[in-house]
Parts: structure tokens; sequence; C-alpha cells
């Protein structure tokens, strides 16, 4: 679920992502891009109206995400079950969604191989607000940031991200 510290999507709204909300092979005049327009919430809501979002994605993560899909296709015929634009992205083995519990598992699992000391500190959403820190040391425009961060207004992203 690293790839989604790329685009800045909140944990709650990867954890159903499903594939026919992510657009890898699109017409010539489109780029690829994921359409972040569900969360865990109750209702299945993002937390705010703007937080309901397209993002276009970098060549990176498409090829990434690409392989992570016909991973999951092999995957899923070894096994004997179906795949298709239903499943989750970031589903479990057999195709279910991920707790928040898991995916914190699994960040930190992967801290540790990547040699980061007390990975049990470090939470996903610190990869949120990397993706936010990244951009603003690059000169994006708070109103840019705060757009793709999928914050109401721009107050949120200067007050808690910067």
């Amino acid at each position: 679920m690293a790839e989604a510290g790329t685009q800045g999507i909140r944990t709650e709204e990867v954890r159903p992502l499903k594939w026919r909300h992510v657009k890898l092979d699109v017409p010539a005049d489109t780029v690829p891009h994921v359409e972040v327009w569900r969360s865990v919430r109750r209702r299945g809501e993002t937390k705010t109206l703007k937080s309901r979002r397209t993002l276009a994605m970098p060549h990176q993560l498409v090829v990434v995400l690409r392989a992570l899909r016909s991973a999951q296709q092999s995957q899923r015929a070894a096994l004997g079950l179906s795949w298709s634009d239903e499943d989750f992205v970031f589903g479990t083995d057999s195709g279910e969604q991920r707790s928040a519990h898991d995916v914190r598992r699994a960040f930190r699992v992967l801290l540790g191989e990547a040699g980061f000391e007390n990975p049990e500190a470090w939470t996903p959403r610190e990869l949120r607000t990397s993706f936010v820190s990244v951009l603003s040391d690059h000169g994006i425009p708070i109103e840019v940031i705060a757009r793709v961060a999928g914050h109401s207004t721009t107050e949120i992203t200067e007050r808690v991200y910067r």
C-alpha cells in the first residue's frame, strides 16, 4: 500500500479502493488516474466532499500497479478463484478488504525490512504527511496541495501538514 503514499491518499480511502476505480489503460488523450470516491466510513462517503477526487498517476505508480494487478490475477487463478475489477486493489490474498490493523502491521513489517529503528512507532499516515511535505518543498502552490490531498480548505494543509 506504500504506492498510495505517492498520491497522498488516506488509508481509509485506499482500503476500499477497487480496480474499477484505477484507470491504468486509458485512451491516448487521457492520463492514467485513480478515482478516490469512497472510504471505509459508515456509508462509504469520503471524509469531506472535496475528498472525493480523481488523481492523475505518475508513470512509476502505473508500472507498479500493473505488476500488482497481474500478480493478483495469477495468484487468484492458482487458488482457483476468479479475478474481477470489483476486487480490492490492496485486498488480502483471498480478495477481502484489509482491516486498519492489517495495514499498520504490514507497514511496520516493511519498515523493519528497510532497516528502520523502532518501526512500531510509525503509522501509514507518515506517507501522507511526507507526500504533502515533498509537494510543499518543491514549490507546489498550497491550493493545489490541498486539492490533491482532499482537504476542504487550505487551512488544514497549512496548519497540520506544513
